[in-house]
């Protein structure tokens, strides 16, 4: 089969890097005579037939440009179609087959989803019914177990490092405790790394469960060592020995139906209460998402959007590209979505964390 004709989406949430991704796989499409459309918000725009003519200068000097030109959404399923007018929250319908019949109408010989663990699982679906799809994936969690990074994740963390150096200072000349939440719903990666590379005192993560006691003794420790100040960096999605997780509010349609956040604000409260110490709370929220790529994330971005375009071009549909060792790779997409890649609680890098002082607010762990 002769490749004349592509489709590319970005779906789910933004990160930094996903231009960059639909830069590369349009510039390598368009020298190799391959026209590239582009549609709009996710699978919105391969429901409602909404999309653009990615042209060179359509891409042009975008590598640096954080979120992405294309739009995205990560309600818009369409197997489970919530939107108006075709759809609600209370009346949801499939609509994947007006999805196929876009892809078929535009005379697309291939589409190239770009997206987390929910993109790639409807990318499996329409997979399963035949449509000619590569992925690629995207999390700033770096929670997929099949690729070693994914692109975003190194400027999240380079935006909460920077918080937390930020945050230092403050606390310090208050004599507070600053809690800073990060993104993370199932791993905690971003506020592992993000605690160790800006030293923070206390990390709390998904992969083990805190306790409040251990969490309010650890403070109390510094204070009697003459420390009087401390950064705890909790993940979004870190939960309590009882498995209880701080939830915002859900939203009907999406793939992740329950949005996590408000553990900074609830671990302030507790431990002002139970210390007397002036505690404060930062959500890092969307910051971590949003502004120009890390160099690292655009060279990353660069090589998944190249890779890409060459499984399309060798007809690797089905399959994600994917990151190990440093050297790009395919892996079945399937095989993508089984296992979340998480922190081993007696691992290396939280081996590290617990040699250099850190708590994990954990009788378990330390």
């Amino acid at each position: 089969m002769s490749i004349k004709r592509i489709g590319i989406l970005t779906a789910g949430g933004d990160c930094p890097g996903l231009n960059a991704v639909v830069r590369a796989v349009s510039k390598n499409a368009l020298q190799h005579g391959v026209e590239v459309l582009g549609f709009k918000n996710g699978f919105d725009g391969l429901v409602r037939n909404e999309f653009i003519n990615i042209t060179y200068q359509t891409v042009s000097g975008i590598v640096t440009l954080g979120g992405t030109i294309l739009g995205s959404s990560n309600i818009a399923n369409p197997f489970n179609y919530t939107l108006p007018p075709f759809g609600s929250p209370e009346t949801p319908r499939d609509l994947s087959s007006v999805a196929m019949h876009n892809f078929k109408a535009n005379q697309l010989d291939a589409l190239i989803t770009i997206g987390g663990d929910g993109t790639l699982h409807m990318s499996q679906e329409f997979v399963d019914m035949g449509m000619p799809i590569v992925a690629v994936p995207k999390t700033i969690d770096n929670d997929l177990s099949a690729t070693d990074q994914t692109f975003g994740f190194d400027s999240a963390l380079a935006i909460a490092t920077e918080a937390i150096d930020r945050l230092h200072t403050t606390a310090q000349s208050h004599h507070r405790v600053m809690i800073i939440e990060t993104m993370g719903r199932y791993a905690g990666w971003i506020a592992l790394r993000s605690a160790i590379a800006g030293g923070g005192d206390i990390v709390l993560i998904p992969e083990i469960p805190y306790n409040d006691d251990v969490i309010v003794n650890a403070i109390l420790e510094r204070k009697a060592k003459g420390k009087n100040f401390s950064l705890v960096v909790a993940a979004e999605g870190a939960q309590n020995e009882q498995g209880e997780q701080a939830v915002a509010r859900t939203v009907a349609g999406s793939t992740d139906a329950i949005r996590l956040g408000g553990i900074a604000n609830k671990l302030s409260q507790m431990i002002e209460e139970k210390t007397g110490i002036e505690s404060r709370a930062c959500v890092l929220g969307h910051t971590q998402r949003g502004g120009t790529p890390t160099a690292f994330d655009r060279w990353l971005s660069t090589l998944y959007g190249a890779k890409a375009f060459d499984m399309v071009m060798e007809q690797k549909f089905g399959y994600m590209a994917a990151f190990h060792s440093f050297k790009m790779a395919e892996v079945k997409i399937s095989d993508a979505i089984s296992n979340l890649k998480r922190v081993d609680p007696h691992g290396e890098e939280v081996r590290a964390a617990l040699e250099v002082g850190m708590s994990f607010g954990s009788a378990e762990i330390g």
